[in-house]
């Protein structure tokens, strides 16, 4: 999705309904920059506002995201192409979530295990050496707790007797024995156990 056209759509509806940015702001219940930033091309509007947006502006959440005006006939197409275009972000996000999962846990988990190793062979006081294994312990489980919410929260595991993709509380996630990003979970769907490999889409 263009940003920029998206923004300049956006301008040129607020203006031809006689409202400025602050009156728009104000309605919606946000700030003036925030407005400013859309029509900048800086950023897109939450979607829990879309539609509160799109009933200011009389245009449908299609136009919006196509930052034109739609004529009838072309409508599903476009809204076609919008929804594709808006599935690609959210699984383009989801992937630099996991990446960002690895950039999180393995630094900790290197970082946490070398203070285990400072702490048990080099002389040092016995405080000193508590003090080190106890920040090791706590940072390897502080970056794997936050590794496996990331992991949670992007994308879908799928249930390997009936596909289903749904996504786990994040104990379900925490708790289950894993291999790599695939766990044993009970799928809400068939109830059977099995190992759910994560994807995306």
């Amino acid at each position: 999705m263009d940003q920029i056209k998206i923004g300049k759509f956006i301008a040129s509806c607020r203006k031809e309904q006689g409202m400025t940015q602050a009156v728009l702001a104000e309605k919606l219940g946000i700030s003036n920059r925030a407005v400013s930033k859309w029509e900048n091309g800086k950023s897109m509007p939450d979607s829990g506002i879309m539609l509160e947006l799109c009933n200011y502006l009389k245009i449908s959440v299609n136009e919006l995201l196509s930052g034109e005006r739609i004529m009838t006939e072309v409508s599903d197409k476009r809204a076609e192409e919008n929804l594709l275009a808006m599935r690609r972000e959210v699984e383009e996000k989801n992937r630099q979530m996991l990446r960002m999962e690895y950039g999180i846990a393995f630094p900790a988990v290197i970082a946490g295990l070398v203070m285990g190793f400072v702490a048990s062979f080099i002389e040092m006081p016995v405080w000193l050496r508590i003090v080190l294994i106890v920040f090791g312990l706590v940072l390897i489980f502080t970056a794997t707790f936050i590794a496996v919410g990331i992991e949670q929260k992007a994308g879908y595991y799928e249930c390997q007797n009936c596909h289903h993709r749904y996504v786990p509380t994040y104990w379900q996630t925490n708790l289950a024995m894993h291999m790599g990003r695939t766990r044993y979970m009970k799928c809400p769907e068939c109830g059977k156990r099995s190992w759910q490999k994560k994807v995306l889409s």
